[in-house]
């Protein structure tokens, strides 16, 4: 069987904020179509502005790309206005749950469809699938957003952008904050979106266990530099590599990376 191609593409970028505050200096790692990555490292390592480099919402934040590329569908993302990007199917679900919370949870699904040129028929189809993949949401759709739960915030922020259609879903710590059944309900969502509906999927992710556990691949950001990548399951065999880059214990020396 042939690879899948690969739809996104991060050529050895580097970023700064401010024009001053150097937050990447020299990420690289590619994305096949229809796989899950997921971007490990601590907290301050890099992984939330290798995800807006990707969806190029750096400017939003005085920040940008100061040399490297990154490449969706062959085609640059850096000079493509975020709006543009969403419409072409890479879509990012923000780190924080955020949400309409003064609109019910279905509402706030519905927006995410807003950008296409869709019929009611269309949007009521989409609503179900949404259902279906988070059953939890059919039974608070009436409810105000702020009004549920952190999980079913999260629930609503990714089933949101997942009305939009995205063929790259982008998702920014998407466990921050819940329970642990709740982190491996959405986990497993996304598996199965993934490997039934061919969604492709890049994630950062603090909780290291729950990302290896589910993704196909994954990259280690360290102090803004990619320093490790492999298979998920090569990762999650490795004491060593958990022990130093991973934050599990161990007495383990720094691995070879």
């Amino acid at each position: 069987m042939s690879e899948k191609p690969v739809i996104l593409d991060v050529r050895s970028i580097s970023a700064v904020y401010g024009g001053a505050i150097r937050a990447l200096t020299d990420v690289s790692f590619s994305l096949r179509s229809g796989s899950i990555l997921a971007v490990l490292g601590s907290n301050g390592a890099g992984k939330t502005t290798v995800l807006k480099a990707v969806s190029n919402l750096l400017p939003a934040e005085r920040g940008q790309v100061a040399s490297g590329s990154v490449r969706f569908d062959g085609v640059s993302t850096l000079n493509r206005a975020p709006a543009d990007l969403v419409r072409a199917g890479l879509v990012q679900v923000l780190e924080g749950r955020h949400c309409f919370k003064s609109l019910t949870v279905e509402e706030n699904l519905i927006t995410g469809g807003l950008g296409r040129s869709s019929s009611r028929r269309e949007v009521a189809d989409d609503l179900e699938r949404i259902y279906e993949i988070f059953p939890r949401l059919r039974e608070r759709r009436r409810l105000a957003a702020g009004l549920t739960s952190g999980g079913e915030q999260q629930m609503t922020a990714i089933g949101r952008a997942l009305m939009s259609r995205p063929r790259l879903l982008v998702l920014d710590e998407p466990s921050m904050g819940l329970a642990p059944l709740v982190i491996r309900g959405i986990f497993e969502a996304l598996k199965r979106l993934s490997a039934e509906h061919g969604l492709t999927i890049l994630v950062a992710e603090q909780n290291s266990s729950i990302a290896l556990a589910y993704a196909d691949t994954a990259i280690v950001i360290e102090n803004g530099v990619s320093v490790l990548t492999g298979s998920a399951a090569d990762l999650r065999s490795r004491a060593d590599i958990k022990a130093f880059y991973l934050g599990e214990k161990s007495s383990q020396a720094r691995p070879a990376a």
